[in-house]
Protein backbone atom coordinates (compact mmCIF):
# COMPACT_ATOMS: atom_id res chain seq x y z
CA UNK A 1 0.00 0.00 0.00
CA UNK A 2 1.31 3.18 -1.20
CA UNK A 3 1.46 6.15 1.83
CA UNK A 4 -1.12 8.45 1.95
CA UNK A 5 0.17 11.94 2.58
CA UNK A 6 -2.74 14.30 3.59
CA UNK A 7 -1.76 18.36 3.84
CA UNK A 8 -5.26 20.10 5.31
CA UNK A 9 -5.82 23.52 4.27
CA UNK A 10 -5.09 24.50 7.76
CA UNK A 11 -2.31 22.86 8.21
CA UNK A 12 1.16 24.41 6.30
CA UNK A 13 4.56 22.74 6.59
CA UNK A 14 5.63 23.20 10.33
CA UNK A 15 9.17 25.07 10.79
CA UNK A 16 11.19 23.05 13.61
CA UNK A 17 9.48 19.67 13.62
CA UNK A 18 12.36 17.56 12.45
CA UNK A 19 11.97 14.90 9.95
CA UNK A 20 8.84 13.18 12.54
CA UNK A 21 6.74 15.16 13.93
CA UNK A 22 4.02 13.57 16.60
CA UNK A 23 1.61 16.24 17.44
CA UNK A 24 -0.55 15.25 20.44
CA UNK A 25 -1.00 11.56 19.44
CA UNK A 26 -3.07 9.66 21.79
CA UNK A 27 -3.79 5.79 21.40
CA UNK A 28 -6.39 3.68 23.59
CA UNK A 29 -6.94 -0.10 24.13
CA UNK A 30 -9.67 -1.53 25.68
CA UNK A 31 -9.05 -0.17 29.89
CA UNK A 32 -5.78 1.35 28.90
CA UNK A 33 -4.90 4.72 27.49
CA UNK A 34 -1.17 3.47 25.87
CA UNK A 35 -0.25 6.87 24.63
CA UNK A 36 -1.56 10.09 26.45
CA UNK A 37 -1.13 13.60 24.10
CA UNK A 38 2.45 13.18 23.46
CA UNK A 39 4.32 15.46 21.12
CA UNK A 40 7.84 15.19 19.95
CA UNK A 41 9.89 15.86 17.40
CA UNK A 42 12.61 13.25 15.54
CA UNK A 43 15.89 15.27 14.00
CA UNK A 44 18.09 14.19 11.20
CA UNK A 45 21.57 13.42 12.58
CA UNK A 46 20.42 12.83 16.23
CA UNK A 47 20.02 9.74 18.33
CA UNK A 48 17.01 10.13 19.82
CA UNK A 49 16.23 8.02 23.20
CA UNK A 50 13.21 7.20 24.36
CA UNK A 51 12.70 5.41 27.75
CA UNK A 52 10.62 4.52 30.16
CA UNK A 53 9.20 1.43 32.25
CA UNK A 54 7.58 -1.49 30.27
CA UNK A 55 4.04 0.06 29.53
CA UNK A 56 5.10 3.68 29.50
CA UNK A 57 3.61 3.73 25.83
CA UNK A 58 7.19 3.08 24.22
CA UNK A 59 6.02 0.28 22.21
CA UNK A 60 2.65 1.66 21.17
CA UNK A 61 4.58 5.11 20.21
CA UNK A 62 6.83 2.77 18.13
CA UNK A 63 3.84 0.92 16.26
CA UNK A 64 2.76 3.89 15.35
CA UNK A 65 5.55 5.02 13.37
CA UNK A 66 5.78 1.77 11.57
CA UNK A 67 2.72 1.97 10.50
CA UNK A 68 1.57 -1.05 12.90
CA UNK A 69 -1.23 1.10 14.08
CA UNK A 70 -2.67 4.60 13.83
CA UNK A 71 -3.28 7.19 16.40
CA UNK A 72 -6.91 7.56 17.45
CA UNK A 73 -6.37 11.34 18.26
CA UNK A 74 -3.61 13.75 16.90
CA UNK A 75 -1.24 13.19 14.10
CA UNK A 76 1.99 12.44 12.73
CA UNK A 77 3.87 14.76 10.08
CA UNK A 78 6.58 14.07 7.99
CA UNK A 79 9.48 16.61 7.15
CA UNK A 80 6.53 19.41 8.08
CA UNK A 81 4.08 17.54 6.14
CA UNK A 82 0.73 15.71 7.81
CA UNK A 83 1.43 11.98 7.19
CA UNK A 84 -1.10 8.96 7.72
CA UNK A 85 1.25 5.80 8.30
CA UNK A 86 -1.53 3.40 7.62
CA UNK A 87 0.57 0.23 7.02
CA UNK A 88 4.05 -1.14 7.50
CA UNK A 89 4.32 -1.24 3.80
CA UNK A 90 3.55 3.08 4.12
CA UNK A 91 6.00 3.15 7.22
CA UNK A 92 8.76 1.80 5.16
CA UNK A 93 7.78 3.98 1.43
CA UNK A 94 8.22 6.91 3.75
CA UNK A 95 11.51 5.98 4.83
CA UNK A 96 11.22 4.77 8.02
CA UNK A 97 12.74 1.22 9.11
CA UNK A 98 11.68 -0.60 12.26
CA UNK A 99 14.98 -3.13 13.85
CA UNK A 100 12.41 -4.95 16.53
CA UNK A 101 13.76 -6.12 19.66
CA UNK A 102 13.22 -9.77 18.34
CA UNK A 103 14.61 -10.23 14.87
CA UNK A 104 12.45 -10.24 12.33
CA UNK A 105 14.89 -12.68 10.16
CA UNK A 106 14.50 -15.73 8.50
CA UNK A 107 17.40 -18.21 10.40
CA UNK A 108 17.17 -20.51 7.36
CA UNK A 109 18.16 -18.29 4.89
CA UNK A 110 20.73 -16.90 3.84
CA UNK A 111 22.62 -13.15 4.72
CA UNK A 112 21.90 -12.22 0.66
CA UNK A 113 18.31 -13.41 0.80
CA UNK A 114 17.35 -11.53 4.16
CA UNK A 115 18.84 -8.04 2.51
CA UNK A 116 16.65 -9.11 -0.40
CA UNK A 117 13.43 -10.10 0.99
CA UNK A 118 10.02 -9.00 0.70
CA UNK A 119 11.22 -6.74 -2.42
CA UNK A 120 9.11 -7.90 -5.33
CA UNK A 121 11.30 -9.68 -7.89
CA UNK A 122 11.50 -7.29 -10.10
CA UNK A 123 12.73 -4.76 -8.08
CA UNK A 124 16.03 -6.72 -6.21
CA UNK A 125 19.11 -4.97 -7.10
CA UNK A 126 21.25 -7.63 -8.72
CA UNK A 127 23.76 -9.71 -6.15
CA UNK A 128 26.90 -7.14 -7.60
CA UNK A 129 25.01 -3.79 -6.62
CA UNK A 130 24.34 -5.09 -3.35
CA UNK A 131 27.99 -6.40 -3.35
CA UNK A 132 29.42 -3.16 -4.10
CA UNK A 133 27.19 -1.73 -1.46
CA UNK A 134 27.84 -3.69 1.25
CA UNK A 135 32.00 -2.67 0.98
CA UNK A 136 30.80 0.44 1.22
CA UNK A 137 28.46 0.11 4.17
CA UNK A 138 31.69 -2.04 5.68
CA UNK A 139 33.93 0.83 5.32
CA UNK A 140 31.47 3.60 6.28
CA UNK A 141 29.65 1.61 9.04
CA UNK A 142 31.59 -1.60 9.97
CA UNK A 143 29.00 -3.73 8.62
CA UNK A 144 30.69 -6.76 7.84
CA UNK A 145 28.85 -9.49 6.67
CA UNK A 146 29.44 -12.75 4.25
CA UNK A 147 26.66 -12.78 2.57
CA UNK A 148 26.43 -16.38 1.75
CA UNK A 149 25.99 -17.17 5.49
CA UNK A 150 22.93 -18.81 6.98
CA UNK A 151 21.82 -16.27 8.86
CA UNK A 152 20.76 -18.47 12.30
CA UNK A 153 24.58 -19.30 12.31
CA UNK A 154 25.19 -15.63 12.70
CA UNK A 155 25.63 -14.20 16.11
CA UNK A 156 23.01 -12.06 17.84
CA UNK A 157 25.27 -8.63 17.04
CA UNK A 158 25.75 -10.05 13.50
CA UNK A 159 21.83 -10.47 12.38
CA UNK A 160 21.27 -6.77 14.01
CA UNK A 161 23.54 -5.69 11.83
CA UNK A 162 21.84 -7.15 8.59
CA UNK A 163 18.46 -5.84 10.03
CA UNK A 164 20.65 -2.28 9.97
CA UNK A 165 21.86 -3.09 6.78
CA UNK A 166 18.44 -3.84 5.36
CA UNK A 167 17.85 -0.09 6.69
CA UNK A 168 20.39 1.23 4.93
CA UNK A 169 20.21 -0.90 1.53
CA UNK A 170 16.41 0.69 1.70
CA UNK A 171 18.09 4.95 1.81
CA UNK A 172 16.10 4.86 5.18
CA UNK A 173 15.93 8.70 6.27
CA UNK A 174 14.87 7.45 10.05
CA UNK A 175 16.34 4.01 11.63
CA UNK A 176 14.34 2.63 15.04
CA UNK A 177 16.24 0.37 17.06
CA UNK A 178 13.60 -1.49 19.64
CA UNK A 179 15.91 -2.55 22.78
CA UNK A 180 18.62 -3.45 20.43
CA UNK A 181 21.29 -3.84 23.16
CA UNK A 182 19.47 -6.26 25.44
CA UNK A 183 20.75 -9.50 24.11
CA UNK A 184 23.79 -7.95 22.86
CA UNK A 185 27.32 -8.07 25.47
CA UNK A 186 28.81 -4.96 26.75
CA UNK A 187 31.72 -5.17 24.03
CA UNK A 188 28.43 -5.52 21.37
CA UNK A 189 26.51 -2.66 22.69
CA UNK A 190 29.39 -0.12 22.33
CA UNK A 191 29.72 -1.13 18.79
CA UNK A 192 26.41 -0.17 18.02
CA UNK A 193 26.96 2.96 19.82
CA UNK A 194 29.35 3.40 17.87
CA UNK A 195 27.72 2.31 14.52
CA UNK A 196 25.05 4.68 15.90
CA UNK A 197 27.13 7.97 15.62
CA UNK A 198 28.47 7.35 12.91
CA UNK A 199 24.90 6.47 10.98
CA UNK A 200 23.54 9.85 12.05
CA UNK A 201 26.45 12.07 11.24
CA UNK A 202 25.39 10.78 7.71
CA UNK A 203 22.18 12.59 8.32
CA UNK A 204 19.81 9.51 9.73
CA UNK A 205 18.30 10.35 12.03
CA UNK A 206 17.99 7.35 14.91
CA UNK A 207 15.26 6.78 17.31
CA UNK A 208 16.87 3.97 20.21
CA UNK A 209 14.74 2.36 22.92
CA UNK A 210 16.40 1.39 25.88
CA UNK A 211 16.42 0.38 29.52
CA UNK A 212 19.92 1.06 30.54
CA UNK A 213 20.13 4.73 31.35
CA UNK A 214 23.91 4.88 30.41
CA UNK A 215 23.83 3.80 27.42
CA UNK A 216 20.97 6.39 26.76
CA UNK A 217 23.79 9.22 28.27
CA UNK A 218 26.49 7.90 26.50
CA UNK A 219 24.63 7.00 22.68
CA UNK A 220 22.42 9.85 23.15
CA UNK A 221 21.61 13.48 21.17
CA UNK A 222 17.99 14.00 22.64
CA UNK A 223 16.55 11.87 25.75
CA UNK A 224 12.51 12.00 26.14
CA UNK A 225 11.18 9.94 29.15
CA UNK A 226 7.73 9.23 29.22
CA UNK A 227 5.53 7.73 31.93
CA UNK A 228 2.38 6.23 32.33
CA UNK A 229 1.96 7.31 28.48
CA UNK A 230 2.57 10.39 28.64
CA UNK A 231 5.86 12.62 28.38
CA UNK A 232 7.46 13.50 31.73
CA UNK A 233 10.10 15.52 29.83
CA UNK A 234 12.66 15.86 27.69
CA UNK A 235 17.22 16.34 27.77
CA UNK A 236 18.06 18.00 24.22
CA UNK A 237 21.49 18.09 22.99
CA UNK A 238 22.29 21.36 25.00
CA UNK A 239 21.03 20.22 28.27
CA UNK A 240 23.14 17.04 27.79
CA UNK A 241 26.13 18.78 26.92
CA UNK A 242 26.23 20.36 30.00
CA UNK A 243 25.61 17.39 32.18
CA UNK A 244 27.72 14.36 33.37
CA UNK A 245 26.82 10.96 33.16
CA UNK A 246 25.50 10.88 36.95
CA UNK A 247 23.49 14.27 36.67
CA UNK A 248 22.22 12.65 33.48
CA UNK A 249 21.31 9.50 35.17
CA UNK A 250 19.36 11.31 38.05
CA UNK A 251 17.92 13.36 35.79
CA UNK A 252 16.45 10.57 34.27
CA UNK A 253 15.44 8.55 37.09
CA UNK A 254 13.56 11.52 38.84
CA UNK A 255 11.38 11.78 34.97
CA UNK A 256 10.73 7.63 35.45
CA UNK A 257 10.49 7.36 39.18
CA UNK A 258 9.81 10.69 40.87
CA UNK A 259 6.45 11.68 42.32
CA UNK A 260 3.34 12.64 40.48
CA UNK A 261 3.56 16.43 40.17
CA UNK A 262 0.69 17.37 42.62
CA UNK A 263 0.90 14.19 44.28
CA UNK A 264 0.66 14.57 48.33
CA UNK A 265 3.54 12.94 50.27
CA UNK A 266 2.07 9.72 51.54
CA UNK A 267 2.37 9.03 54.97
CA UNK A 268 5.13 6.05 56.01
CA UNK A 269 3.47 3.20 57.98
CA UNK A 270 4.69 2.18 61.59
CA UNK A 271 6.44 -0.90 61.09
CA UNK A 272 4.60 -3.99 62.84
CA UNK A 273 7.80 -6.04 62.45
CA UNK A 274 8.58 -9.10 64.62
CA UNK A 275 11.57 -11.23 65.49
CA UNK A 276 10.45 -14.27 63.81
CA UNK A 277 11.27 -15.23 60.63
CA UNK A 278 8.44 -16.18 58.59
CA UNK A 279 9.98 -16.71 55.36
CA UNK A 280 13.56 -17.58 54.22
CA UNK A 281 15.13 -17.65 50.74
CA UNK A 282 17.96 -18.72 49.76
CA UNK A 283 20.14 -18.83 46.55
CA UNK A 284 16.89 -19.00 44.60
CA UNK A 285 17.27 -19.47 40.65
CA UNK A 286 14.87 -20.74 37.57
CA UNK A 287 15.54 -21.31 34.39
CA UNK A 288 14.61 -18.56 31.69
CA UNK A 289 14.55 -18.46 27.76
CA UNK A 290 14.19 -15.90 25.19
CA UNK A 291 10.28 -14.80 26.45
CA UNK A 292 11.12 -15.51 30.38
CA UNK A 293 13.65 -14.18 32.75
CA UNK A 294 15.82 -16.62 35.17
CA UNK A 295 16.42 -15.47 38.24
CA UNK A 296 19.64 -15.79 39.50
CA UNK A 297 20.95 -16.17 42.95
CA UNK A 298 17.99 -14.49 45.06
CA UNK A 299 18.28 -14.32 49.22
CA UNK A 300 16.16 -12.64 51.27
CA UNK A 301 14.50 -13.34 54.57
CA UNK A 302 10.81 -11.86 55.69
CA UNK A 303 9.64 -11.21 59.59
CA UNK A 304 6.22 -11.69 61.26
CA UNK A 305 4.33 -8.68 60.80
CA UNK A 306 6.62 -6.90 58.18
CA UNK A 307 6.21 -5.74 54.62
CA UNK A 308 9.03 -6.31 52.24
CA UNK A 309 8.60 -4.59 49.16
CA UNK A 310 9.81 -5.26 45.62
CA UNK A 311 10.61 -2.55 43.43
CA UNK A 312 11.89 -2.74 39.68
CA UNK A 313 11.06 -1.56 36.31
CA UNK A 314 8.54 -4.36 35.12
CA UNK A 315 10.14 -7.28 33.63
CA UNK A 316 13.00 -8.20 35.41
CA UNK A 317 12.05 -11.10 37.51
CA UNK A 318 9.40 -9.96 39.97
CA UNK A 319 6.84 -12.19 38.29
CA UNK A 320 9.11 -15.07 38.07
CA UNK A 321 9.83 -15.09 41.75
CA UNK A 322 6.32 -14.20 42.65
CA UNK A 323 5.65 -17.61 40.98
CA UNK A 324 8.83 -18.87 42.29
CA UNK A 325 7.55 -18.71 45.98
CA UNK A 326 3.84 -19.50 45.17
CA UNK A 327 4.94 -23.20 43.10
CA UNK A 328 4.12 -22.00 40.03
CA UNK A 329 7.69 -21.94 38.51
CA UNK A 330 9.79 -24.79 39.33
CA UNK A 331 13.02 -23.92 41.11
CA UNK A 332 16.65 -24.50 38.92
CA UNK A 333 18.10 -24.30 42.37
CA UNK A 334 17.85 -22.87 46.19
CA UNK A 335 15.50 -23.44 48.80
CA UNK A 336 12.56 -21.76 50.45
CA UNK A 337 11.27 -22.18 53.44
CA UNK A 338 8.24 -21.24 55.69
CA UNK A 339 8.51 -21.07 59.40
CA UNK A 340 11.91 -23.39 59.16
CA UNK A 341 10.60 -26.13 56.77
CA UNK A 342 11.80 -26.20 53.49
CA UNK A 343 8.93 -26.12 51.07
CA UNK A 344 11.01 -25.91 47.72
CA UNK A 345 9.80 -28.74 46.24
CA UNK A 346 6.22 -28.43 47.65
CA UNK A 347 3.09 -28.07 45.25
CA UNK A 348 0.93 -25.29 44.84
CA UNK A 349 -1.49 -26.76 47.33
CA UNK A 350 1.00 -27.92 49.71
CA UNK A 351 2.27 -24.21 49.86
CA UNK A 352 -0.93 -23.22 50.40
CA UNK A 353 -1.56 -25.35 53.37
CA UNK A 354 1.56 -24.00 54.82
CA UNK A 355 0.08 -20.74 54.95
CA UNK A 356 1.82 -19.36 51.94
CA UNK A 357 -0.93 -17.36 49.78
CA UNK A 358 -0.21 -15.27 46.50
CA UNK A 359 -2.38 -12.75 45.00
CA UNK A 360 -1.66 -12.39 40.90
CA UNK A 361 -1.33 -9.24 39.33
CA UNK A 362 -3.70 -10.74 36.34
CA UNK A 363 -7.02 -10.96 38.42
CA UNK A 364 -9.06 -12.24 35.50
CA UNK A 365 -7.17 -14.61 33.21
CA UNK A 366 -4.87 -16.33 36.16
CA UNK A 367 -6.56 -15.58 39.20
CA UNK A 368 -10.13 -16.05 38.73
CA UNK A 369 -12.27 -17.85 36.02
CA UNK A 370 -14.88 -15.13 34.56
CA UNK A 371 -17.56 -16.78 33.63
CA UNK A 372 -17.80 -19.04 37.28
CA UNK A 373 -19.87 -17.42 39.81
CA UNK A 374 -18.39 -15.51 42.68
CA UNK A 375 -18.75 -18.59 45.37
CA UNK A 376 -17.35 -20.67 43.22
CA UNK A 377 -14.15 -18.52 42.91
CA UNK A 378 -13.92 -18.25 46.55
CA UNK A 379 -12.69 -21.96 46.53
CA UNK A 380 -10.76 -22.25 43.84
CA UNK A 381 -8.05 -23.19 45.64
CA UNK A 382 -9.53 -25.65 47.83
CA UNK A 383 -11.48 -28.24 45.75
CA UNK A 384 -12.05 -31.32 47.00
CA UNK A 385 -10.73 -29.96 50.74
CA UNK A 386 -13.10 -29.66 53.76
CA UNK A 387 -15.54 -28.13 54.99
CA UNK A 388 -16.29 -27.75 51.10
CA UNK A 389 -16.07 -31.01 50.04
CA UNK A 390 -16.73 -34.27 52.34
CA UNK A 391 -15.40 -37.81 51.08
CA UNK A 392 -15.67 -35.95 47.84
CA UNK A 393 -18.89 -35.06 47.93
CA UNK A 394 -18.85 -30.77 47.21
CA UNK A 395 -21.25 -28.78 50.28
CA UNK A 396 -22.99 -26.20 47.56
CA UNK A 397 -24.48 -24.53 50.96
CA UNK A 398 -21.11 -24.44 52.96
CA UNK A 399 -19.18 -22.57 49.76
CA UNK A 400 -22.25 -20.28 49.22
CA UNK A 401 -22.55 -19.29 53.03
CA UNK A 402 -18.44 -18.90 52.95
CA UNK A 403 -18.91 -16.94 49.90
CA UNK A 404 -21.62 -14.61 51.37
CA UNK A 405 -19.45 -14.03 54.29
CA UNK A 406 -16.51 -12.75 52.20
CA UNK A 407 -18.86 -10.80 51.03
CA UNK A 408 -19.67 -9.04 53.53
CA UNK A 409 -16.28 -9.49 55.43
CA UNK A 410 -14.91 -7.10 52.31
CA UNK A 411 -17.47 -5.16 51.88
CA UNK A 412 -17.70 -6.18 47.65
CA UNK A 413 -19.97 -4.72 45.66
CA UNK A 414 -22.34 -7.35 43.64
CA UNK A 415 -25.68 -8.78 43.33
CA UNK A 416 -25.26 -11.93 45.35
CA UNK A 417 -22.88 -14.62 45.32
CA UNK A 418 -23.81 -16.00 42.51
CA UNK A 419 -23.10 -13.28 40.21
CA UNK A 420 -19.84 -14.57 37.33
CA UNK A 421 -16.76 -12.90 39.39
CA UNK A 422 -16.09 -11.58 35.86
CA UNK A 423 -18.70 -8.84 35.72
CA UNK A 424 -17.34 -7.19 38.79
CA UNK A 425 -15.03 -3.99 38.76
CA UNK A 426 -11.62 -4.82 39.06
CA UNK A 427 -11.72 -3.17 42.67
CA UNK A 428 -14.52 -6.09 43.47
CA UNK A 429 -12.56 -8.95 42.04
CA UNK A 430 -9.76 -7.60 43.75
CA UNK A 431 -11.62 -7.85 47.33
CA UNK A 432 -12.78 -11.79 46.36
CA UNK A 433 -9.13 -12.74 45.61
CA UNK A 434 -7.50 -11.27 48.76
CA UNK A 435 -10.33 -12.58 51.17
CA UNK A 436 -10.10 -15.93 49.39
CA UNK A 437 -6.10 -16.09 50.03
CA UNK A 438 -6.93 -15.00 53.90
CA UNK A 439 -8.97 -17.33 54.70
CA UNK A 440 -7.35 -20.30 56.83
CA UNK A 441 -4.00 -20.10 58.54
CA UNK A 442 -2.21 -18.00 56.27
CA UNK A 443 1.12 -17.07 57.39
CA UNK A 444 2.69 -14.68 54.44
CA UNK A 445 0.65 -13.44 51.61
CA UNK A 446 2.96 -12.40 48.10
CA UNK A 447 1.61 -9.50 46.32
CA UNK A 448 2.06 -9.12 42.99
CA UNK A 449 1.18 -5.55 41.67
CA UNK A 450 -2.34 -5.19 44.16
CA UNK A 451 -3.37 -2.19 43.03
CA UNK A 452 -2.61 -2.19 39.27
CA UNK A 453 -5.70 -0.88 36.83
CA UNK A 454 -7.89 0.32 40.27
CA UNK A 455 -9.53 3.52 41.01
CA UNK A 456 -8.35 5.75 43.55
CA UNK A 457 -10.77 4.82 46.14
CA UNK A 458 -10.14 1.31 45.71
CA UNK A 459 -6.41 1.69 46.12
CA UNK A 460 -6.56 3.52 49.50
CA UNK A 461 -8.92 0.65 50.51
CA UNK A 462 -6.05 -1.98 49.25
CA UNK A 463 -3.59 -0.55 51.01
CA UNK A 464 -4.98 -0.17 54.24
CA UNK A 465 -5.63 -3.57 54.13
CA UNK A 466 -2.62 -4.67 53.08
CA UNK A 467 -1.09 -2.43 56.35
CA UNK A 468 -3.72 -4.13 59.02
CA UNK A 469 -2.69 -7.84 57.47
CA UNK A 470 0.92 -7.20 58.62
CA UNK A 471 -0.89 -5.77 61.77
CA UNK A 472 -1.92 -8.92 62.42
CA UNK A 473 1.93 -10.65 61.99
CA UNK A 474 1.49 -12.11 58.74
CA UNK A 475 4.43 -11.51 56.97
CA UNK A 476 3.79 -9.56 53.36
CA UNK A 477 6.04 -9.71 50.62
CA UNK A 478 4.72 -6.36 48.13
CA UNK A 479 5.63 -6.46 44.43
CA UNK A 480 4.65 -3.22 43.05
CA UNK A 481 5.87 -0.76 40.05
CA UNK A 482 4.61 1.81 42.02
CA UNK A 483 7.54 3.10 44.47
CA UNK A 484 5.62 5.71 46.52
CA UNK A 485 3.38 2.69 47.43
CA UNK A 486 6.37 0.91 48.37
CA UNK A 487 7.77 3.43 50.34
CA UNK A 488 4.28 4.70 51.65
CA UNK A 489 3.74 0.60 53.46
CA UNK A 490 7.48 -0.90 53.30
CA UNK A 491 9.56 -1.83 55.81
CA UNK A 492 12.14 -2.73 53.43
CA UNK A 493 12.76 -2.38 49.95
CA UNK A 494 14.38 -5.42 47.84
CA UNK A 495 15.49 -3.80 44.44
CA UNK A 496 15.35 -6.63 40.89
CA UNK A 497 17.19 -5.47 37.93
CA UNK A 498 17.83 -8.49 35.56
CA UNK A 499 16.78 -11.57 37.42
CA UNK A 500 18.54 -10.51 40.50
CA UNK A 501 18.25 -8.95 43.74
CA UNK A 502 20.62 -5.60 43.64
CA UNK A 503 20.51 -5.13 47.15
CA UNK A 504 17.97 -4.50 50.15
CA UNK A 505 17.05 -1.00 51.38
CA UNK A 506 15.55 -0.36 54.89
CA UNK A 507 12.84 2.47 54.63
CA UNK A 508 14.36 4.48 56.66
CA UNK A 509 11.54 7.68 55.88
CA UNK A 510 14.71 9.60 53.78
CA UNK A 511 12.05 9.89 51.22
CA UNK A 512 13.63 11.99 47.59
CA UNK A 513 17.20 10.19 48.94
CA UNK A 514 15.87 7.08 48.89
CA UNK A 515 13.87 6.91 45.88
CA UNK A 516 16.50 8.32 43.59
CA UNK A 517 18.48 5.66 45.55
CA UNK A 518 16.04 3.38 44.34
CA UNK A 519 15.43 4.76 40.72
CA UNK A 520 19.22 4.21 40.12
CA UNK A 521 19.38 0.45 41.41
CA UNK A 522 16.28 0.09 39.24
CA UNK A 523 18.09 0.79 36.14
CA UNK A 524 21.35 -1.31 37.26
CA UNK A 525 23.20 1.72 37.90
CA UNK A 526 24.50 1.45 41.27
CA UNK A 527 26.62 -2.01 42.59
CA UNK A 528 25.12 -4.42 45.19
CA UNK A 529 28.00 -3.51 47.67
CA UNK A 530 26.70 -0.54 47.58
CA UNK A 531 22.48 -1.49 48.41
CA UNK A 532 22.39 -3.43 50.78
CA UNK A 533 21.48 -2.19 53.64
Amino acid sequence: MALATETPTNLSPQKGTGIIGVHGVTKRFPGVIAVNNVSLSIHPGEVHVLLGENGAGKSTLVGMLAGLQEPDEGYLTLEGQKTRLASPSASLDAGISTVFQHSMLVPTLTVFENLTLGAPWYERPPRAAITQRMEELKRDFALSLPLDAITGELSLGQQQQIEIARALLRDSKVLILDEATSMLTPQGAEELGARMQKLVQGGLAVIFITHKLAEAYRFGTRISVLKQGALAGEMGPEDLRGMSEDQAVDEIVRLMFGREAGAASAELRASTARAETVLKVTDLSTRGDSNVMGLQNISLDLKAGEILGVAGIDGNGQKQLAEALAGQRALAGGRVEIDGEDISLASVAQRRRKGLRYLTDDRLSEGSVGAFPISENTVLKDIGQPPFWTNGIERPHRIAQHARDLIAKFSVRTPSETTPIGRLSGGNIQKVLLGRELSGDARVVVFNKPTYGLDLQNIDTSRQRIAEIASRGLGVVLISTDLDELMALSDRIAVMEGGRVRGILRNDGSGEVLRLRIGRMMAGEEEQKQATA
